[in-house]
């Protein structure tokens, strides 16, 4: 088999350019374990199976591309798991801390995400490579109207690193987006300071309606509380009332958010 055929049901574009891949692998911290996902032709791959202070796991879905790398790779033997990323049970392949890195599938980028919000405590880092804008999306501080529930939910938890652009010619087949590489790391925080379901809750049903005030998406949930404190309706009118109701969700910080969650549990 001489190369893989890219598949556009699995947003599969693979990078071809060297430099590039050697400057993600580079990125990546060592000393712990590591996933890729979706390593395609190995050209990440190549570089991560030359560093001594990374122990390496990959996933692949396409089985096409399981047998190229098994052909090329032999090292990759023992290591290489056939699967979907976003249906694996992490901890029963990694009982300790590692890191995730790959040149990440566009059409589940924001899946992978979110899966790694649940076992934050476990991956300390991430290095990826996305769709320039959802990078930039992550990426983004509050006030721009790019800044959303990724932003928020990641920034809770993550210090994010915007590192380099990649334009759509490093790719075979070249996407019709730049892309951009980042860097996640997790900070220090163990703790929201508030109730961890409910600020996910919140973040989103907020950027629901994002170009409404928040007095809009977020009434039910402050009906809720009235219900369970017993508010009259002028009670109630006054808490929407509150100046935080009449910003915008774009507008506030993570702790800004921790803050609304705390009022509305």
């Amino acid at each position: 088999m001489t190369e893989v055929r890219a598949k556009k049901a699995l947003g599969q574009h693979f990078l071809t350019d060297q430099k590039v891949a050697r400057a993600i692998v580079d990125a990546l911290n060592g000393g712990m374990s590591a996933l890729e996902i979706g390593p395609g032709m190995g050209v990440l791959s190549q570089y991560l199976l030359e560093r001594k202070d990374i122990d390496l796991r990959l996933i692949e879905i396409d089985s096409e591309s399981v047998d190229y790398l098994l052909t090329h790779f032999p090292g990759m033997q023992g290591r290489l798991m056939e699967g979907d990323f976003l249906q694996l049970k992490l901890e029963k392949i990694f009982p300790e801390q590692f890191a995730i890195i790959g040149n990440f599938p566009y059409n589940i980028s924001s899946q992978i995400f979110f899966k790694v919000l649940d076992y934050k405590d476990r991956i300390p880092q991430v290095v990826g490579m996305v769709q320039k804008e959802v990078a930039e999306r992550i990426a983004e501080k509050p006030g721009s109207k790019t800044y959303g529930i990724l932003s928020v939910l990641l920034q809770a938890w993550y210090d994010i690193e915007y590192l380099f652009t990649v334009g759509s010619g490093c790719f075979a087949p070249p996407p019709k987006v730049e892309s951009a590489v980042i860097r996640l790391t997790r900070n220090a925080r163990t703790s929201l300071g508030c109730d961890e379901a409910l600020f996910k809750t919140v973040v989103k049903t907020a950027f629901g309606q994002r170009r409404k005030m928040m007095r809009n998406p977020l009434k039910p949930l402050a009906k809720a509380k009235a219900s369970r404190c017993g508010w009259s309706d002028e009670e109630l009118a006054d808490f929407l009332a509150r100046p935080v109701f009449s910003q915008r969700p774009e507008q506030l910080s993570v702790e800004d958010f921790v803050a609304l969650t705390n009022l509305l549990a």
